[in-house]
C-alpha cells in the first residue's frame, strides 16, 4: 500500500488516478471476497485506508488553496455541504 510520504509527492492529476485505481481494487476485493474467492482478507482495510490516505491529501491541499484564495470560496462550500446534509436528511424521513 502507498504511504503518506509517497501520497504527498504526487501530483494531483496522481492523487486522482491513485484514488480511482484504489477505489477499483477495493472493489474487486470486496467482489473477490462475496465469490469467496479472496484468500487474504485484509486486503479490504488496506485499500480502504489507503482511500482515506489520498483523500485527506486531497482535502489538505483543497484547504490550503482554500485558505490563500479567500474566505468566500470556503463559505460557500460550508454552505452548500450544509445544504446537501439537510436535503438527505429530509429525504430518509
Amino acid at each position: 500500500m502507498i504511504e503518506f510520504a509517497q501520497i504527498r509527492k504526487m501530483s494531483d492529476r496522481e492523487l486522482e488516478d491513485s484514488l480511482k485505481q484504489a477505489k477499483q481494487d477495493l472493489w474487486a476485493a470486496r467482489f473477490a471476497l462475496s465469490t469467496r474467492q479472496l484468500a487474504d482478507t485484509s486486503t479490504i482495510p488496506k485499500h480502504r485506508r489507503t482511500i482515506a490516505r489520498i483523500m485527506t491529501v486531497q482535502l489538505e491541499r483543497q484547504a490550503a488553496g482554500a485558505s490563500t484564495g479567500g474566505a468566500a470560496t470556503a463559505t460557500a462550500t460550508t454552505a452548500t455541504t450544509t445544504a446537501t446534509a439537510g436535503a438527505t436528511k429530509r429525504t430518509k424521513r
